[in-house]
């Protein structure tokens, strides 16, 4: 026990014995600086110095662009160039969707696959049976009237197979205008601003041609109309509508709501498109 107790006091002083470090002037010996010391003080000091060391070259590393020239560690520019195409590539990819849907939408109307609409050869013998019951119903007066009239129209050749029949547009919601047409800023739309859940309603008689989401615009539903006008509508809650789907005038077709990454609160984005190009709807819709 005695020897165990003589080496740990050897230890101890070894441990606490004062040194004097002393900083001379060469030439005369003159003392510049002194400190004292102790191997104890010098490896607290050490293990100190060494701590704070690692410290800030993790907070070097973790918090400053100095990591990038580590290997393994890939640069903020790049993550960001990354980022930004993994959007423009999502972009594309949603845009080809539409475009895929839209040519698909159209083939069976331009091949003839398409038959008329079961409902115009309904409508049309409703009409056809309620001009016989007035024909049957009509006085020898009016007979007389309307077989001049129909001689006369019977043959005519002004129109000569062309419809001169204006296609008429209703405004698809009632609603404030918060954003005009605005083409020198590429607003080529008007926002219609309304509560969430007012019903949106066609602008005209027409068939879907695209129902379904995007990230930028959210729920979109496109319609085609006659005289090769395109009807827009995004940013909506709901859709009540498929593709393929033949929809009359004043027919709802939506709901008003805040979809997409773009929207700015419930509102109603709606776009007119005529042969290509985007036109002012103000021009053909009466908003108020």
């Amino acid at each position: 026990m005695s020897n165990r107790n003589k080496k740990k006091g050897k230890l101890k002083r070894k441990l606490t014995d004062k040194y004097r470090l002393v900083v001379l002037n060469e030439d005369t010996f003159e003392e510049r600086f002194s400190l004292k010391l102790s191997r104890l003080n010098v490896f607290v000091l050490g293990g100190i110095f060494s701590i704070l060391l690692i410290i800030t070259t993790i907070l070097l590393i973790a918090f400053t662009p100095l990591k990038e020239y580590i290997p393994g560690y890939s640069s903020s520019a790049l993550k960001r160039k990354a980022v930004s195409l993994t959007f423009e590539a999502d972009s594309l990819k949603i845009k080809l969707n539409i475009l895929e849907n839209y040519t698909k939408a159209l083939k069976p109307i331009l091949t003839g696959e398409i038959e008329p609409e079961s409902i115009d050869s309904i409508q049309t013998k409703a009409k056809q049976h309620l001009l016989d019951e007035l024909k049957l119903n009509a006085t020898k007066e009016d007979s007389l009237f309307r077989e001049k009239i129909e001689s006369e129209t019977r043959f005519s050749l002004q129109n000569n197979g062309q419809s001169n029949l204006k296609i008429v547009f209703f405004a698809p919601l009632n609603g404030t205008i918060s954003q005009g047409f605005d083409a020198t800023s590429k607003h080529f739309a008007v926002d219609i601003t309304a509560k969430t859940g007012d019903p949106i309603k066609a602008t005209s008689d027409g068939t879907v041609i695209f129902s379904g989401w995007t990230t930028e615009t959210g729920y979109v539903i496109i319609l085609k109309h006659s005289k090769e006008y395109l009807s827009v509508y995004k940013h909506n809650g709901n859709l009540l509508k498929e593709q393929g789907d033949f929809v009359k005038s004043g027919e709802v077709i939506a709901t008003v709501g805040s979809s997409g990454e773009l929207t700015t609160g419930p509102h109603l984005h709606f776009e007119l498109w005529s042969g290509g190009y985007a036109v002012n709807p103000t021009n053909f819709i009466d908003f108020k």
